[in-house]
């Protein structure tokens, strides 16, 4: 199978629909779409815990390999709550629309 025509294209080049588009062909290519709800989730609080890891890695001894690794970790996170979000049928540029109005009208104590 050959990977998604967004493969050729960068992140900062896609949209927020675009990205999950990519994540759901990206996943089908590789076989990734085959995992449960249940196991991505387990995948993403996998994920988390290696970006906790490296947030404490960076904390004791900065230096810019590690900083790498943390953007490499962060992404994973955001690929893992994508596909989740698939899986789920939900679309993740709605939700965020959505959010972001009631956040604006939302305040904090």
């Amino acid at each position: 199978m050959k990977l998604p025509e967004s493969q050729s294209r960068s992140f900062s080049q896609m949209n927020t629909a675009e990205f999950q588009q990519y994540v759901r062909e990206y996943s089908k290519v590789k076989g990734f779409d085959t995992s449960t709800i249940e196991q991505r989730t387990l995948y993403l609080m996998t994920e988390v815990g290696e970006l906790a890891k490296e947030v404490l890695n960076v904390s004791f001894s900065p230096d810019e390999e590690k900083r790498e690794n943390l953007g490499f970790e962060m992404y994973d996170v955001v690929w893992n709550i994508f596909d989740l979000a698939n899986k789920l049928g939900i679309d993740l540029e709605q939700a965020f629309t959505q959010k972001m109005a009631i956040n604006e009208k939302r305040t904090w104590e």
